[in-house]
């Protein structure tokens, strides 16, 4: 397998003027040969910290070109990077960066403000040996002398080191450390607390060279980061792999709204657009639905001959949208709305709907969007085995279990979590589906959500709420047990239903809407209550919703 810092290393030697990371709407622009240089400047200061291979360092910010700087500086010293989501807040920020025994901390320069605010500084976290704010690059603390003499004096140190000057000769990074942990990865806490992952170099490798095998790139083409950098998604798939093919990633620091993502897409023009079910769901609600759901629109999408022209002229409209140079749409992290779905495969759309997590650094399952299975969620990719905990895997369902090359290490200092995760060789995913005889993977929901009918039935709460959320007026749901009583906790969107509600209660609309949903449901899964909520739920940085509040 090959290291995928080799083919970074390839890259930078190769396209070594080319552009490589910038901050969308900032002022941080640099080339494939500026960051190799940057890297070597992080690395004395590593040095003179007295960070050891092996060693953590923390790392927490929002996106930005000195966040993916810093986090590949840290790979090629061979430290292991730890990485914390920007949204935890700050005494949790504080906790993981102990419990990782991180020895040095690049922090955003919000995060690091709230955390003072709080009066969490270098003192509550004792291990550590300096500080470094990622935007400006300015230290924040020094343990000792040392580092602080090095900062103070890193052009001369860097001239010394390199006398002749830094060019492509001076990159040479070690690839033979594919079994050592490289990096923890604290997940975002959908179903509990977070937990550290250890991934492995081989991990992120075989993610980045099926990604490369299967969804090419190639130096030229654009990409825009959007999705959080400590979630795996987007940090294997928005950047790593994009580096690792010499491509130019711009990131997006701003919330993904869609007016800020039609912004950022019409003028990088990406190749490849990452997501979650949300957001495209936003976009083809608010651009497309609208238009195709007009009476008229409604008779002619279906009519023979016209329907094609139609269609092709909406894909065209939405290519455009996208920045007119999309090649792969693809999508994780929940499942697409079914309606959605329908419309993109309709319009022939090349979308395509992956299946992951942190602990497999982090893909498990996918298809190219022209042998995409609609309601699927891909194939087992190379180097990993899929299996069913069920006695009849196509139409029972049960478990999904996976091993191979992409499967983490463990949990970092939690033997009784992995341990639970694992059963002979097998990583427990905690999700629940069964696998078709062409290999499609189908989700049926989450191990932890299910809940047990009065006769003993498994009731997937995840696809109930897929019927709710097609609703119209329903925004999202989340179907939970109230004291044996299947409850549907509801957000509406009172603005749709403004008419309705001005002559009728919330709990008729309310209600109306259970008896919709009930016709579409079998018997022993059927809504008995509705409970409105005020706000959107909570979710995680990938926009997954934290189900373990609800329940």
């Amino acid at each position: 397998m090959k290291h995928y810092l080799s083919s970074f290393q390839d890259v930078i030697k190769n396209a070594w003027d080319a552009p490589a990371l910038t901050d969308f709407d900032g002022e941080v622009d640099l080339t494939y040969g500026q960051v190799a240089e940057k890297l070597a400047r992080y690395h004395l200061l590593f040095e003179a910290a007295g960070i050891q291979k092996g060693d953590k360092i923390a790392i927490c910010g929002r996106n930005c070109a000195n966040w993916a700087v810093s986090y590949l500086a840290i790979a090629t010293y061979q430290a292991v990077m730890v990485a914390i989501l920007p949204d935890f807040a700050p005494d949790s920020v504080q906790g993981l960066v102990n419990h990782s025994d991180a020895k040095f901390f690049l922090v955003g320069d919000n995060v690091w403000r709230n955390m003072t605010q709080k009066g969490l500084d270098h003192t509550s976290m004792p291990s550590l040996k300096g500080i470094i704010c990622i935007q400006d690059f300015s230290l924040l603390y020094s343990e000792g002398k040392a580092l602080e003499k090095a900062y103070k004096n890193l052009d001369k140190l860097f001239a010394e080191k390199y006398p002749n000057g830094f060019g492509k000769d001076d990159v040479n990074y070690a690839v033979d450390n594919l079994d050592e942990v490289a990096l923890i990865n604290y997940t975002s806490g959908t179903t509990s607390d977070p937990k550290g992952v250890m991934l492995t170099n081989k991990n992120l490798s075989a993610n980045v060279q099926f990604a490369l095998k299967r969804i090419p790139n190639k130096p030229g083409w654009n990409v825009l980061s959007m999705l959080p950098l400590a979630h795996m998604f987007g940090m294997a798939f928005e950047f790593l792999y994009q580096m690792a093919g010499g491509c130019h990633v711009y990131f997006l620091s701003k919330t993904p709204s869609p007016q800020v993502l039609m912004k950022g897409f019409a003028e990088v023009h990406p190749y490849m657009i990452l997501t979650v079910p949300l957001v495209i769901e936003k976009i083809i609600k608010s651009k497309v639905f609208p238009v195709i759901n007009k009476p008229y629109m409604k008779v002619l999408w279906y009519t023979p001959g016209i329907k094609n022209i139609i269609r092709k002229k909406v894909n065209e409209q939405l290519m455009a949208a996208f920045g007119g140079k999309l090649r792969y749409l693809i999508i994780g992290g929940a499942a697409l709305n079914r309606d959605v779905e329908k419309c993109l495969r309709q319009i022939k759309l090349c979308y395509t709907v992956g299946y992951g997590m942190t602990e497999c650094a982090p893909l498990i399952g996918y298809e190219d969007w022209f042998n995409f299975a609609e309601r699927s969620c891909g194939k087992i990719v190379d180097g990993m085995e899929i299996t069913v905990d069920s006695p009849d895997p196509e139409h029972v369902v049960g478990e999904l279990m996976v091993k191979g090359d992409c499967v983490m290490k463990g949990y970092y200092k939690n033997p009784e979590a992995t341990a639970s995760i694992f059963n002979d060789g097998w990583m427990r995913t905690g999700d629940l589906g069964v696998i078709d005889k062409h290999g499609n993977i189908f989700i049926r929901g989450r191990n932890k959500s299910v809940i047990i009918g009065p006769s003993g039935q498994n009731i997937y709460p995840e696809e109930i709420e897929g019927k709710l959320n097609n609703i119209e007026g329903v925004v999202e749901t989340v179907v939970v047990d109230r004291g044996g009583k299947l409850t549907a906790l509801v957000y509406l969107d009172k603005e749709l239903l403004k008419t309705e509600l001005a002559v009728k209660s919330q709990d008729q609309v309310l209600e109306e809407i259970r008896i919709k949903a009930n016709k579409m449901l079998p018997a022993f899964c059927r809504l008995q209550q509705m409970e409105a909520v005020d706000k959107e739920f909570a979710k995680t940085p990938k926009r997954s919703i934290k189900r373990f509040l609800y329940s």
